[in-house]
């Protein structure tokens, strides 16, 4: 069975920076693709990134291209969201999340079968 486990949340001033890591433990082949979610209070949960087991598949929401960048150490079973400039809209409960396999839309939380349980990244103004 797959447990995953985040970490490196806090709270950062905006403009600041953030790691979150993914720790998998158990049948860590079962994470073919991981993807980083986050959920604002009052609102759905969004895909932020996500990153394919050969590293060729990466995908970012638009809303964070250019400031976010996921990756993945398989051989250490992490995976990582560094989270640059960081703005007060970013603040949420983050989570990770693995599939088996292809996903057709990386972005939809039904694509995922397993979850964290999420750290909270709070960014101030």
């Amino acid at each position: 069975q797959l447990q995953l486990v985040e970490s490196g949340g806090g709270l950062v001033q905006t403009g600041g920076s953030l790691r979150l890591s993914c720790a998998a433990s158990g049948f860590t082949a079962f994470a073919h693709v991981t993807g980083w979610f986050r959920q604002a209070p009052g609102k759905e949960r969004e895909g932020v990134a996500c990153i394919s087991s050969s590293h060729d598949n990466i995908n970012y929401a638009e809303f964070v291209k250019g400031r976010f960048t996921i990756s993945r150490d398989n051989a250490k079973n992490m995976v990582y969201l560094q989270m640059n400039s960081l703005k007060p809209e970013d603040t949420a409960v983050y989570y990770c999340a693995a599939a088996p396999g292809y996903v057709k839309s990386w972005y939809r939380t039904d694509e995922y079968v397993v979850w964290g349980q999420g750290a909270h990244v709070t960014v101030s103004s």
